[in-house]
């Protein structure tokens, strides 16, 4: 079993994200600080699924790993809508 965790956006991701979740991370957070968003209460939130790391932003981006090991970045305005 893996436990997932949570962090401030800008703050150290946890060791056991892979570094292209990471650099991914950061690109966010650099987006967000070039668009003037004030994400400073924003934390994000890692958790496992079939043991593979996902990572979620207060405002619903999320980053996954694809089969090939690069993060995939879903921004929440790009995300299918439910019925």
């Amino acid at each position: 079993m893996q436990l997932g965790t949570r962090w401030n956006v800008g703050g150290q991701p946890p060791e056991r994200l892979p570094e292209a979740m990471v650099v991914a991370v950061r690109g966010v957070e650099d987006e967000l600080a070039a668009a003037s968003v004030d994400a400073s209460s924003w934390r994000w939130t890692m958790t496992f699924l079939e043991g593979k790391p996902i990572v979620e932003l207060d405002d619903g981006t999320s980053i996954r790993l694809d089969p090939a090991g690069h993060a995939q970045v879903t921004d929440p305005d790009d995300a299918p809508e439910e019925d």
